[in-house]
């Protein structure tokens, strides 16, 4: 009978592995019960900004749109045919520029007659005075009737006056002639041709093309009635002041969340609600030489200006979104994180104004506040970086 075999090589290695696997497990366990870093164990290395009440300068910010800051419809003023037209579509004109022209052969024609009608006119009225200037000398020696006399005058009144109707005819005819050159009344941009070469113009019931002047352009904006009472009440309080001119210093963010170089003033604000949307409309003019701005874009409005007093500032970065709301981190006396709900507001210089939650002299967490809980141990590192607009 054959004697047993052994256990194979293959078997024995794989049982020498599990035993030295369980071995360097326990020898790291040995080694030391330190937890990771960060939220399960050491303190969190963060960077804290000090709070201090003072006066803020706040931005108040609206979605907006752009227009231009004039828009005129151009139309003829007399009908015709329209024989030409003489822009670039979508081009820069200026005012006084011939836009179209029409076919000025009728206005020529009317134009011709009405000069004969007034040189007939004219020659009339110098018969007529002649005629009455030479009666007068007769009927002064009673050589001639009082009826004849008072005749001639009257058909010199009759005469000045059919010269006069004769004239303004001319001054009418050189007037439609001139319309046929239709003219831009402001300079900014022409926009598409709306009647082709050929067609027939009704007169001013007719739209041949829109010209927009674009530099500057105008932002409007709608101010919700509620937040307009709220930041009122907040005036009379004396917490919040506005510019002492008045005017707010507007800006333009682009959807992209970029901004406009250019800045201008709010120039119009109504005393109306509207009650299709529950916003009183306010306008800013903004400069646009380069012609980035175009009507009709959809923005958002800055305006700078009005100052909070007593406020609190920390960096957008700081303020955290929870079930309860926003909050940020503080240091607490145990030297670890505490979380305190905040009231935020407007901004200012890329950083968020609070009104209500901190105290001052608050150390507000800034950076390192996605390793955070309540509780959790830090080591202040560094001062915070200073904000930037969006940070």
């Amino acid at each position: 009978m054959p004697a047993p075999r052994g256990p194979s090589f293959p078997i024995l290695a794989t049982c020498l592995g599990a035993v030295a696997t369980i071995g360097a497990l326990a020898a790291c366990n040995r080694g030391g019960n330190q937890p990771p870093a960060g939220m399960f164990g050491g303190p969190v290395p963060v960077a804290v900004v000090t709070v201090q009440p003072e006066a803020v300068p706040v931005d108040l910010e609206y979605a907006a749109r752009t227009l231009g800051s004039r828009e005129v419809e151009v139309r003829a003023r007399v009908n015709g045919i329209l024989l030409k037209r003489n822009y670039a579509e979508g081009g820069k004109v200026k005012a006084g520029q011939s836009l179209f022209s029409l076919d000025p052969a009728p206005f020529e024609a009317a134009l011709a007659r009405a000069e004969a009608d007034t040189a007939a006119a004219a020659a009339r009225h110098a018969q007529a005075r002649r005629e009455a200037e030479r009666l007068k000398p007769l009927y002064e020696v009673k050589a001639a009737s009082q009826k004849d006399y008072d005749q001639a005058v009257s058909a010199q009144a009759i005469a000045a006056a059919d010269l006069q109707a004769a004239e303004a005819r001319q001054r009418e005819a050189r007037l439609n002639l001139s319309w046929t050159r239709v003219e831009s009344p402001i300079s900014g941009i022409a926009s598409r041709a709306l009647k082709s070469e050929g067609s027939l113009v009704s007169g001013p019931e007719v739209l041949l093309t829109t010209v927009t002047q674009t530099d500057p352009m105008d932002v409007l904006f709608g101010i919700p009635d509620n937040e307009r009472l709220a930041l009122q009440q907040e005036v009379e309080a004396g917490r919040l002041r506005w510019p002492r001119d008045g005017r707010f210093r507007a800006t333009v963010v682009f959807a992209d969340g970029s901004g406009y170089k250019e800045a201008g003033v709010v120039n119009f604000a109504d005393v109306r609600v509207s009650p299709d949307t529950g916003t009183s409309e306010g306008r800013a003019t903004i400069p646009n030489p380069a012609g980035w701005l175009r009507a009709g874009q959809f923005v958002r409005v800055r305006l700078a200006g009005a100052v909070r007093e007593a406020a609190f500032k920390v960096p957008q970065r700081a303020i955290q979104e929870g079930p309860q709301g926003r909050f940020v981190y503080v240091v607490g006396k145990d030297g670890k994180a505490a979380e305190k709900k905040v009231e935020v507001g407007e901004w200012s210089d890329g950083n968020v104004v609070v009104h209500a939650g901190l105290a001052p002299g608050d150390r507000v967490i800034v950076d390192g506040v996605l390793k955070l809980g309540p509780g959790a141990p830090i080591q202040v590192a560094a001062p915070a970086v200073p904000a930037r607009p969006g940070s």
